[in-house]
Parts: structure tokens; C-alpha cells; sequence
């Protein structure tokens, strides 16, 4: 079946856990189990897909991961998949989801280009994002801020959700455009069923551009809303879908693509957080 996350909230939980869990759809990949000790990740990382090379921090948390075997590693890079580190943050990435094309239009995907012979690197994306984040934080809510901070630097070339969880909380990510992103904290006592496609149709961004209590996003969001057009609703609950492709959108612009048009069917289980 197509990508699908459960995220679970520790007051739905028989002993208190949060649970997050995810398929992975796609061929047959077998997948290792490696641990990088505290302060042994690596300093410098480039994307062999992308050829991004970013400058990572000088310290490192122990953690888990679930790179590609070796052999694919030299093609299609680390693609640690999930994870999880010495402070018990676990970090699953990630869930294709969808978008609205307008919003591409004004903010879009950074994606490898060759000009005049030379190779212009594009930005980050599934294969490089557990190994950039989850070796550097000690929550689930410092994971969705770095995860953040590394989108607006240096873009992505994909349609990404990501969850990041703690002990305590679970944060759902979804990247609205190259480089801006919104974030929402699952509520304790909901869970989740999340499939191929955008899932927060609901947005404070009131909270999110203030207290950061529940909703986190890029910090110009609402610039870059109503620099483009793109608001439809009032802004203290914002409704992200004005962001997104509709169902109907999605199979019109893709007639053929039924695997991805079955995804967006899968619409009507979405999740229940009401």
C-alpha cells in the first residue's frame, strides 16, 4: 500500500507512549541498522542526489538509523528512512504529500540543475533529512525548528511530511513550497492516520508566528501569503488547503498517474484529530 503514518498521542496510549510508525512504500529496498556514537556524524555532508553540501554542528548525539546497504548508498545515498537518539527523539522521514501549483509558482522547488556545463546543487530531500537532524536535538520540538531552519536556508526539491517525536509529543511537518513549511503538535489525546498527501487542513498562525504552543512555520509566512494571494480565510485560523491540491486538481493534472490518484483517495480516512 502507499505510504501511510500513524502517530498516536500518549493520553490515547494504554501505558502513556507516544506511537509513530509509517510504511514505506515503493520497490523492494533492504535497509541496514547503524549506530553513530556521540560526536561521530560526520562534520561536513553532501546529498549524492542533490550534491547540497551543508556545514553541520561540531557536537553530536548518539542515535539509531536505517540507511540503504552499502552498494546503494553509492547511488542513491544514506536514506536513513527513521531513527532515533540517545534522548529518545525519533524522527520517520518521509510521507509524499501534495501541493498547490500557484504556491510553486511563487516559492519553487530547488531542484540540481546543470548550467553551462556546470552542476548547480538543488536542495535537501528524503535521502539526507534523519542524518541533518535527529544527531542534533534533544526534542521533538527542537527536531521540527532545525528541520525548519535547514528548509528555509537550502530548500528542497520535494513535497515532504515528516514527523518528529519525544517522549511527551509528536510533531507532524509539511513543506509548503521550496523553502516555507508548517508544523503542528498532535494533540495527546487524538491519533492520526495520515496517507500520501497534505494532512493539516486547519492552521493557527497567530500561535505559530507568537507563542509557538501548538503550530510552528517559516517565519514569513504570512508575507509570503499575502505577497502572492494565496489567503482566503481569515488569518487567525488559517486553512492551509488554499496551500494544497485538491483531490479533483491532483487527478486532472496527472490523468494517468493512478497510483497517485489512489493516494488521494485515501482522503476520506485521513485522520481524526476532531
Amino acid at each position: 500500500m502507499p505510504c501511510t503514518t500513524i502517530l498516536v498521542g500518549k493520553k490515547v496510549t494504554f501505558d502513556g507512549s507516544t506511537i509513530v510508525a509509517r510504511n514505506d512504500d515503493g520497490r523492494l529496498e533492504v535497509k541496514g541498522t547503524i549506530v553513530v556514537d556521540t560526536n561521530k556524524a560526520p562534520k561536513k555532508y553532501k546529498s549524492v542526489l542533490s550534491k547540497v553540501e551543508i556545514d553541520l554542528p561540531n557536537f553530536s548525539y548518539r542515535y539509531v538509523c536505517h540507511p540503504n546497504i552499502q552498494s546503494e548508498v553509492k547511488k542513491r545515498g544514506l536514506w536513513p528512512v527513521s531513527g532515533i537518539n540517545e534522548y529518545n527523539v525519533a524522527m520517520n522521514a518521509t510521507e509524499t504529500i501534495s501541493s498547490n501549483p500557484l504556491v510553486y509558482g511563487a516559492d519553487p522547488l530547488v531542484e540540481m540543475k546543470k548550467e553551462k556545463g556546470k552542476t548547480i546543487p538543488g536542495g535537501i530531500g528524503e535521502e539526507d533529512l534523519v542524518a541533518l537532524v535527529l544527531p542534533y536535538v534533544k526534542t521533538a520540538r527542537e527536531g521540527i525548528q532545525r528541520m525548519g531552519e535547514l528548509h528555509e536556508k537550502y530548500g528542497t526539491y520535494e513535497r515532504n511530511g515528516i514527523v518528529i517525536s519525544d517522549e511527551n509529543e509528536i510533531w507532524w511537518f509539511e513543506s509548503i513550497g521550496g523553502h516555507h513549511y508548517i508544523a503542528v503538535k498532535v494533540p495527546d489525546d487524538k491519533m492520526v492516520i495520515m496517507p500520501n498527501q497534505f494532512g493539516i487542513d486547519h492552521f493557527d498562525l497567530e500561535d505559530a508566528l507568537g507563542e509557538a504552543k501548538n503550530y510552528i512555520c517559516s517565519k514569513d509566512l504570512r508575507d509570503f501569503i499575502i505577497k502572492n494571494s494565496l489567503n482566503l480565510s481569515n488569518f487567525s485560523t488559517f486553512n492551509v488547503t488554499n496551500l494544497k491540491k485538491s483531490i479533483r486538481e491532483m487527478i486532472k493534472d496527472n490523468p494517468s498517474d493512478y497510483m497517485h490518484a489512489f493516494r488521494q483517495m485515501v482522503y476520506a480516512m485521513k485522520y481524526i484529530w476532531q
